[in-house]
């Protein structure tokens, strides 16, 4: 069942408990517990407290409720959380050392979680831990114990950031902790998002320089230059900036830090600097350049001098900041020197040329030989970045890029000599013996290969047959790589072809198989979910989730109908060519207790608004963002649309792959059928 809304959903930003759904006896308990202190959070957190003291013998809160909460600051932290339908696997136990009481929740595989601690004695909740891989990475912490959260801290894999929330808004005001590269992926973040909150607690302020001892004027240089930090990120992003919301983080490049000693005249004390900065990131599998600049030491911090510049082809990298400035106080005029950044000036001029080449990228409408002319030139200058990258880390995020960016180029048919240059990375990585790497490579060229075979292929049974070179292709990939995260896709693939086949237990055996070797993955996901949709027939069918105004639908709602269930995305050509006869079919039968509830997969929820009020649709529709990766696409495995199942009066399903032209034929026949038993 996928549920968006949470028992109760915590609005970390206004500190506040919405009521979804609430069991009336369980908050006449809660109430009689916590009587004195009747807050919107006392409620729900004293659900998962009752009597902390008393623990052994007080009702545990339900899996549900306790996965209902999330970190106040989730933005990028990977921490684990079972689906609804391994609920049951899960478990939730006391635990209790001296006055520290709270409870511990066990994913499916018997891994920690979650834990929920009073770590007073008060019986309140003052702490909520996340873990990821049985490591904890995450906890919110209620240092004053007034049931909201204050501090947070990023643990172990995740980091070492400890951000303050001194005002409990559910925003970081002050860091106590933050590292060099922590500071710089902030300012990425407040980029990315365009929000200026996040620039806020990360920029140098009047109270760092004064514990800084910074002298009158360099007080005034810096100052002027992080003022007014919303305005001047709205005049940074309207500068047509590379930066979108799709952006991602790839690396810090910061080199050494330095000492401004004392004696300089520029501060009281010694000050570790940073001196230029730069943050690589990704757009759309392009790569591209911020300037982060100066960053100096204040305490356990580390904070920015200047706000972040995102580079474009033409944008020219400043050498050097404000604390590099070598001068004499109290002289005017003095001259820059040129600083030494974290890239090597090859890297610098690789990276400058290919956010020069992205930005003359070939339009679509361009000849499939500018296309293929930019694929090569582009692949030409990963690999140079690739040669020239320091480090194994670095080298493999950009052989990682050059890979699929090829690949990609394949797929769509305006890279042909791709698959040569991929056969070339993957002899290397052979001779290198890298066996991690050539997993990597030999996925991606097999399927570059046969997708470049299947656009040549003169008939169906050339694709036939190319597809059964393709199953032994993947087969033989998992007997040679059973356990790389690519296996898995392998899996995938073999369970998609067998049930395009109709060949439904060999579908079965793969989803199962990918769904329990890799169940993390994006691929076991899907797998997971595909494996339930093909045993659908003859059980309940479950899914609830937001509609486009915000109002939860649920198939529940649905009983006593019979029921066309639509998997659909505004893409899909062959729903637009059924819409027709769906619409007929529909205005003719709703009427006879027929329904259809649309479950939309389009990535924006503005794009399906505007197909939807185009075409005149009026049955209802859930929408959850992500497309097929979000919740309801994921938890059906949904892999081609449209999808249909049809659901009889009772909320069962009757069919698990229906068309239009077997609705025409069936359903008529279900209404008749529902109808008499109504009037018996």
């Amino acid at each position: 069942m996928v549920t968006p809304h949470p028992v109760f959903a915590y609005d970390s930003a206004h500190a506040d408990f919405h009521k979804i759904k609430r069991p009336f006896p369980m908050e006449q308990k809660r109430m009689r517990i916590r009587a004195a202190r009747p807050t919107f959070l006392s409620i729900a957190v004293f659900f998962l407290v009752s009597t902390m003291t008393r623990l052994v013998s007080a009702q545990a809160p339900t899996i549900e409720l306790v996965l209902s909460f999330t970190p106040t600051h989730k933005h990028g932290l990977e921490y684990d959380t079972p689906k609804p339908s391994q609920y049951k696997q899960c478990k939730i136990k006391v635990e209790r050392k001296g006055k520290v009481s709270g409870w511990v929740v066990f994913g499916p595989r018997g891994q920690v979680i979650r834990r929920f601690v009073d770590s007073n004695g008060d019986n309140v909740v003052d702490q909520r831990r996340y873990y990821h891989l049985g490591l904890e990475v995450y906890r919110d912490l209620d240092t004053d114990f007034n049931n909201k959260m204050d501090q947070s801290r990023w643990l172990n894999t995740a980091g070492s950031k400890w951000g303050l929330d001194t005002n409990e808004d559910g925003w970081i005001d002050t860091w106590k902790t933050l590292s060099a590269p922590e500071a710089a992926r902030e300012a990425v973040r407040a980029l990315i998002l365009n929000e200026a909150r996040y620039l806020k607690p990360i920029v140098i302020n009047d109270d760092d320089m004064k514990q800084l001892q910074m002298s009158a004027s360099l007080t005034k240089k810096l100052r002027q230059a992080v003022s007014d930090s919303k305005t001047k990120l709205d005049k940074i992003l309207e500068k047509g900036s590379s930066i979108t919301s799709d952006s991602k983080w790839m690396r810090y490049d910061g080199g050494s830090p330095g000492i401004i000693p004392a004696e300089s005249g520029k501060a009281g004390k010694d000050i570790f600097v940073y001196e230029n900065v730069m943050a690589i990131i990704e757009t759309n599998q392009k790569a591209g350049l911020v300037q982060i600049g100066e960053l100096i030491r204040v305490g356990e911090t580390w904070k920015l001098t200047q706000l972040p510049q995102p580079l474009t082809g033409n944008s020219q990298i400043t050498i050097g900041g404000i604390m590099m400035q070598p001068s004499i106080e109290g002289l005017e005029n003095t001259t820059t020197a040129p600083a030494v950044t974290g890239i090597s000036p090859e890297m610098t001029d690789l990276l400058g040329e290919l956010q020069q080449l992205d930005e003359k990228a070939p339009k679509t409408s361009s000849s499939r030989e500018e296309i293929s002319k930019y694929n090569a030139q582009r692949a030409d200058i990963l690999q140079k970045l690739v040669e020239k990258a320091e480090g194994e880390k670095e080298r493999s995020q950009w052989m990682r890029q050059l890979i699929d960016g090829v690949t990609a180029a394949i797929q769509s048919g305006t890279y042909p000599a791709g698959v040569t240059r991929l056969k070339h990375l993957e002899t290397d990585a052979t001779e290198k013996k890298d066996s991690k790497l050539l997993a990597y490579i030999r996925f991606r060229r097999l399927l570059a290969e046969y997708t470049q075979k299947l656009q040549k292929a003169a008939d169906n049974k050339k694709r036939t047959e190319l597809q059964k070179g393709w199953m032994k292709d993947l087969e033989g990939y998992l007997s040679q790589f059973p356990n790389v995260q690519d296996s898995s896709n392998a899996m995938l693939q073999l369970a998609i072809a067998n049930e395009f086949n109709a060949k439904f237990d060999g579908a079965k055996k793969w989803y199962e198989k990918a769904s329990k070797n890799f169940p993390t993955t994006p691929a076991g996901k899907r797998a997971t979910g595909a494996a339930r949709r093909l045993e659908l027939v003859g059980k309940k069918f479950d899914l609830s989730g937001p509609g486009f105004d915000g109002n939860e639908i649920s198939s529940t709602s649905y009983k006593g109908k019979v029921t066309v269930v639509v998997f659909w995305a505004s893409w899909s050509r062959p729903l637009v060519d059924d819409l027709p006869q769906i619409h007929k079919f529909y205005k003719e039968n709703k009427s006879r207790g027929f329904e259809i509830l649309g479950v939309n997969l389009d990535l924006t929820a503005d794009v399906a608004k505007a197909f939807v009020k185009k075409n005149g649709i009026d049955w209802k529709q859930i929408y959850v963002p992500g497309g097929l990766e979000s919740a309801p696409g994921l938890a059906y495995g949904i892999i081609s649309l449209p999808t249909m199942f049809l659901v009889d009066a009772q909320g069962n399903v009757v069919n698990r792959a229906i068309t239009v032209s077997e609705i025409i034929k069936q359903v008529p026949d279900m209404l008749k059928k529902t109808t008499a038993s109504r009037d018996r």
